[in-house]
């Protein structure tokens, strides 16, 4: 039998590399529980490369479930955000890459998560995928092309990322709609998903400062007068979790850029605040 303290010790990278390709923890769980399936029966000392073997397996898991998961949002009510993860570092794909990710084939995602959020060689991905190294060479230029003009790159501090987090949680929650227009930056974007389950202020993103700000002044009338805040790391960027009697009722991350808040995410759907980590 496989030792269990191995995969023990490549847990949290496994489930970081497949959390990233499918944007859901409980199909991640899955994956997870599928990997050591799959890895359980083996007798180690005939592995070379365990990690590399447990990545392996893990990836092409990933891959088979993330087509069940493109059928589930086939059909999902309004937009559709990963599920978020809380207390993550700054160096976590952010919200906002994660959505540029939902755009990309399961392949080309697979190989920008592994090449460009986690180092691997591009030979390595090879491996790892079954593929030519020529092949994803072409699909990790494909991949960046379409995130580098999806996602432009920008740097904040992390103390200007707090200072503007904390004005606009005033603003919203207090219904300041001035101070709001000051805090967003001009084509900021809300996305909202409530799955048909949770609150949610529109089927489709809205853009611009002015209707972004007027809806979240509308939006902040709703909200529980005893509700709890607490500032979270969420997908490496700042952001809000907002509870009522200790259970989540919304998830606000931010995408703060040099000109303010760029995009507000609110996730509301209770299905994807039911297993906050």
């Amino acid at each position: 039998m496989a030792d269990t303290r191995t995969f023990v010790a490549h847990r949290e990278l496994l489930f970081s590399i497949a959390y990233n390709i499918l944007g859901t923890v409980a199909d991640t769980e899955d994956v997870l529980q599928e990997t050591w399936l799959s890895w359980a029966p083996r007798d180690e000392s005939t592995i070379e490369n365990p990690r590399a073997y447990l990545v392996r397996v893990a990836v092409n898991h990933a891959l088979a479930r993330r087509e069940a998961v493109n059928r589930r949002k086939e059909t999902y009510v309004g937009q559709w955000l990963p599920e978020p993860v809380v207390d993550t570092e700054p160096t976590d794909p952010s919200m906002a890459l994660l959505v540029v990710l939902e755009t990309l084939s399961p392949a080309e995602r697979a190989v920008f998560v592994l090449h460009e959020v986690f180092g691997y060689a591009l030979a390595e991905i090879a491996d790892v995928l079954g593929r030519t190294p020529a092949a994803v060479r072409q699909l990790a230029h494909r991949a960046r092309e379409h995130v580098h003009a999806r996602r432009p790159r920008y740097r904040v501090d992390p103390r200007t990322q707090r200072e503007v987090t904390e004005r606009f949680v005033a603003a919203a929650l207090g219904g300041d709609l001035a101070a709001l227009l000051r805090v967003l930056a001009p084509d900021v974007t809300l996305r909202t998903d409530g799955g048909g389950k949770g609150p949610a202020t529109s089927p489709l993103p809205v853009h611009g400062r002015e209707d972004v700000a007027r809806l979240l002044v509308a939006v902040s009338r709703g909200v529980p007068p005893d509700a709890d805040l607490r500032f979270r790391r969420v997908n490496g960027d700042p952001a809000v979790v907002l509870l009522a009697g200790g259970h989540p009722l919304a998830v606000l991350v931010l995408d703060v850029s040099p000109e303010g808040v760029a995009g507000v995410y609110s996730v509301t759907n209770p299905d994807k605040l039911a297993r906050l980590r």
